[in-house]
């Protein structure tokens, strides 16, 4: 099932053919050290992928969700948009992609999607994401489409994070 898709790529929910790339994601030491992510073991990647199968629409504002991010006319996954809830139960969006796909503006037109959905389609009010200051890509990404707001110490991840917000009243004045 199709979200929705941007001027290259098209963001849909996952099928059982999707498995080997988004294991992937999963273990890649060089995608996981941005994040940062221990690698998955492969009953961890089979419950994240199974629990990824079948989402509906309804699914995106109510729970965590993995959607598969495709270039247009291709088959093969090359990343995964994530709708997330933060801790402050506020609506999240996330993404990564397989290294082969860096450095092609992918992320920046998946978060420019991704805001767009959340804002005209899900009638959110505020998207957050959440950084690793580490990750200069996404930071660079982030900072220009969403303002940052504090830095805080991810214990899980040990690392620094960095949340950024963005309220759909700001995103309209940009984007009407």
């Amino acid at each position: 099932m199709k979200i929705f898709e941007t001027e290259r790529l098209i963001i849909r929910s996952l099928e059982k053919s999707d498995k080997k790339y988004f294991a992937e994601l999963f273990t890649d030491s060089r995608v996981l050290e941005l994040i940062p992510q221990k690698a998955f073991t492969d009953k961890q990647i089979t419950e994240r992928f199974e629990k990824s199968l079948n989402i509906n629409l309804n699914d995106l504002s109510k729970r965590k969700c993995s959607c598969g991010i495709f270039i247009k006319g291709k088959t093969e996954l090359i990343g995964l948009a994530l709708f997330l809830i933060n801790d402050a139960d506020e609506k999240e969006l996330g993404y990564r992609f397989r290294e082969a796909y860096w450095g092609n503006g992918y992320g920046a037109e998946t978060t420019k999607g991704m805001l767009k959905y959340y804002f005209e389609e899900m009638k959110e009010s505020k998207v957050t994401a959440d950084v690793n200051i580490a990750n200069v890509a996404s930071v660079k990404i982030l900072n220009k489409f969403m303002k940052p707001v504090y830095e805080f110490f991810n214990e899980r991840d040990n690392c620094t994070d960095r949340r950024y917000e963005l309220e759909k009243r700001i995103w309209l004045e940009y984007h009407n």
